[in-house]
């Protein structure tokens, strides 16, 4: 019994040198921010982006109009999908962005919204060709213009059949901003590793910020669940 409770007053203890103490946990709170706001700007970045790309590639494989902007949408997808986002974050941070005053956070944002879009465009121009050929065709003859068939028939049955892709990039790329801490900036990986340095003890900020990444994740998935079950319903 001496052993159970002499255990747990080390134990707390630990966490208190770790964590509390010189208030560190502040790191964790700072991390957690940055993770947050980088991950959510890099979404509707990614998500814009995405889409842009997914109907320029269509447009020109329907209509054969934009061969010039088809080609470059090609050229994004491939040099971002055939290198590393830790490559890509380093290259806009310290070439693209070395000679102007940005704030390094921002920096962050436009790397993964970037990176982020060009997976999202796969996965929604795969949406838009999931869709029966004649829907297009029925839109059509009911005098609706090729933007407004996107807009209002494909685009909207498109989202709603690649969903659980989505949200599976989406998850991706909140747990892709671990690798944001090698440019300096404070997320919850970086977080982590400050306080570890400084106290040399890993176990308590290591398990914290895996334990809030698994909580994060996994809303983030029951949150698409119902989304999905709800369009489901609708439908």
């Amino acid at each position: 019994m001496n052993n159970i409770k002499q255990f747990f007053i080390d134990f707390g203890n630990d966490f208190y040198r770790s964590l509390i103490y010189e208030n560190r946990y502040q790191y964790i709170l700072e991390g957690l921010k940055n993770t947050i706001l980088i991950s959510l700007l890099a979404v509707l970045i990614g998500v814009l982006l995405g889409i842009l790309v997914a109907l320029l590639r269509h447009r020109y494989k329907e209509k054969k109009k934009g061969k010039f902007l088809d080609i470059l949408c090609r050229i994004y997808v491939s040099i971002i999908r055939g290198t590393p986002v830790l490559l890509q974050l380093m290259i806009l941070y310290y070439i693209i962005f070395r000679s102007i005053d940005i704030p390094i956070v921002l920096v962050g944002m436009l790397a993964f919204g970037i990176n982020s879009g060009a997976y999202v465009s796969e996965i929604i121009r795969a949406g838009i060709e999931s869709v029966d050929k004649g829907q297009n065709e029925a839109a059509r003859s009911l005098g609706l213009t090729y933007a407004k068939t996107m807009r209002y028939v494909i685009l909207p049955q498109a989202i709603k059949n690649v969903l659980p892709a989505l949200g599976n990039e989406f998850i991706t790329l909140l747990k892709e901003t671990s690798v944001a801490g090698y440019i300096g900036i404070i997320e919850l990986t970086k977080a982590s590793d400050i306080i570890a340095s400084t106290t040399y003890d890993y176990f308590f900020p290591l398990i914290l910020v895996a334990l809030i990444y698994l909580i994060m994740t996994l809303s983030l998935s029951k949150l698409l669940e119902n989304l999905e079950r709800k369009l489901d319903r609708h439908a």
